[in-house]
């Protein structure tokens, strides 16, 4: 398969690129991940890939002088979305524990939008996953925050850490969507650019 760009720091989209055998190398640039308003949710985490994808396609195309010309450059955000409204990463613990009561015993979605821009232009979509948390005791929120740290993840939670494991009740969809990438959507579509 051919060697691509993964405009992430993400440790869970590089493991999944890996357990996927797609040869890949990082390059990230700080990139704004705001959106307009009035979009869909889908076209909001596409939205931010999409930026994130331009800021790294802008950045080799100025350093390095064109090496990088025909590579594709892969970027994905991650969003969860309660009652229709969008919970990114917390901003302290006591940010944490509050999302994860609100998560409790309720249904979510994340949704991972994903662009891959390559020379032909740009594929982009979503995935959409549901994700049922059993009620939690705020013991065990409390634990899990503490041990866990979870600030760097939209929705306060890992899915593959200890609180996916002891307090999700039923997913719907691809797992590893709730990880931060659909990664076997993400292979079709480089076995389209490819072809």
């Amino acid at each position: 398969m051919q060697h691509i760009i993964l405009a992430s720091q993400s440790p869970r989209r590089k493991m999944l690129l890996e357990w996927a055998e797609v040869p890949f190398e990082v390059i990230v640039q700080i990139t704004d991940e705001s959106y307009p308003e009035g979009i869909s949710l889908e076209d909001t985490a596409i939205h931010i890939a999409r930026n994130k994808a331009l800021a790294v396609k802008d950045h080799v195309k100025d350093a390095f002088h064109g090496e990088y010309q025909g590579k594709t450059i892969l970027a994905a955000d991650t969003i969860v979305v309660l009652d229709n409204r969008v919970i990114g990463k917390p901003t302290d613990r006591e940010d944490a524990i509050a999302i994860l009561r609100a998560l409790s015993g309720q249904q979510h979605q994340v949704i991972t939008g994903v662009v891959l821009l390559h020379k032909e232009g740009e594929i982009a979509f979503a995935d959409c996953t549901e994700v049922s948390f059993h009620p939690l005791t705020e013991e065990e929120i409390i634990f899990y925050v503490d041990k866990y740290a979870p600030y760097d993840k939209a929705g306060a939670y890992a899915i593959q850490e200890w609180i996916g494991v002891v307090g999700i009740a039923s997913i719907k969809g691809d797992f590893y969507n709730v990880m931060g990438l659909p990664v076997s959507r993400v292979v079709q579509a480089l076995h389209t650019i490819n072809s």
